[in-house]
């Protein structure tokens, strides 16, 4: 029971009962949060997830809603969005830049650009937030969010902490964070030129434009890329392009990428999703790993649609016997 008085007493943010979550993705896909919440700053952060720690009230940390799949009946607990507490930037005489977890990574890579400082250029036109690009170490083109990185603020457990990159475990597209609240990261870049730096993200957005379904609602990549191998050249080799399940499709444009045309539900981009990470198991025996994030869903609901997907192939072939 969230008892939204004792909330209240220390908490100075907006509080939303559920609060539908669809508007807050880039998938446009989601049912409603119990409780949503925006924390103004740092106290009101931590004093809110002392409160739900204590209370043993489960909370999900939500940005931009990019790389995430929430499910079709919604997010049980507490959504925490630090979006419009935790938007601010800055950079000492000492050339350190600090971006609260809030900070959009357009945002980010623009403020680094204009002053000179290079490594981030290549995460031009990923959606999501600094935190989110945190905790999953965002990369793009051989860099990643944290090859530069001095330092992570968070709250982990109920303490505030501040910790070096090398206690992060960043690693490809994951880190040692999962759990914790990112609540901003500093960073030294090396100077570099800042015409080159704007020629290179003109020519990466150009790109990312041109090959991913960027006018369709969608999460990102689906699938990590195995090691050796692209996920979208396995699935597209599988002839699982423009494959449809209800409004949701692997995109013609992107095969790593599943599109909304309009309604699609959670089931059936995780149908379609474990449809393409059986296929390309079957045909090539790798197997994929989701890179989206799945949150409100019960823990084995992967193994169920893989065995209801299973029942339908089996179906299909009873009647072609």
């Amino acid at each position: 029971m969230i008892a939204l008085d004792d909330i209240r007493r220390s908490f100075k943010g907006r509080i939303a009962l559920a609060e539908p979550l669809a508007r807050y993705t880039t998938f446009r896909i989601g049912g409603p949060a119990d409780i949503y919440l925006e924390p103004l700053d740092r106290d009101d952060a931590l004093s809110l997830i002392r409160y739900l720690r204590r209370e043993s009230i489960p909370f999900f940390p939500m940005g931009n809603g990019s790389n995430l799949l929430i499910s079709d009946e919604g997010v049980r607990g507490a959504v925490v969005n630090l979006e419009v507490g935790f938007n601010y930037l800055d950079m000492t005489t000492e050339g350190v830049i600090t971006a609260g977890a809030g900070v959009k990574l357009a945002k980010f890579v623009d403020f680094c650009i204009t002053r000179g400082r290079q490594g981030v250029e290549m995460l031009a036109g990923i959606p999501g937030t600094l935190g989110g690009a945190v905790i999953m170490n965002a990369g793009a083109y051989g860099g990643e969010i944290s090859d530069y990185m001095l330092s992570v603020e968070l709250i982990r457990g109920d303490r505030l902490l501040r910790i070096s990159r090398d206690q992060g475990g960043f690693a490809y597209r994951t880190s040692g964070l999962q759990g914790d609240l990112i609540l901003e990261a500093s960073f030294v870049f090396p100077e570099g030129r800042t015409d080159s730096m704007k020629t290179f993200r003109r020519e990466t957005m150009l790109k990312r434009n041109s090959s991913q379904p960027v006018q369709w609602p969608n999460a990102g990549s689906i699938f990590k890329n195995p090691p050796g191998h692209y996920a979208a050249k396995l699935i597209q080799e599988c002839g699982l392009k423009g494959r449809r399940i209800g409004n949701a499709e692997i995109s013609e444009l992107h095969a790593n990428f599943i599109i909304n045309r309009g309604g699609a539900s959670a089931n059936d981009v995780l149908m379609l999703a474990e449809i393409a990470r059986g296929t390309v198991k079957k045909k090539f025996g790798i197997d994929l790993e989701l890179e989206i994030k799945l949150v409100g869903f019960e823990e084995d609901v992967a193994s169920r649609l893989r065995d209801e997907v299973e029942g339908r192939k089996s179906t299909v072939s009873d009647r072609d016997d």
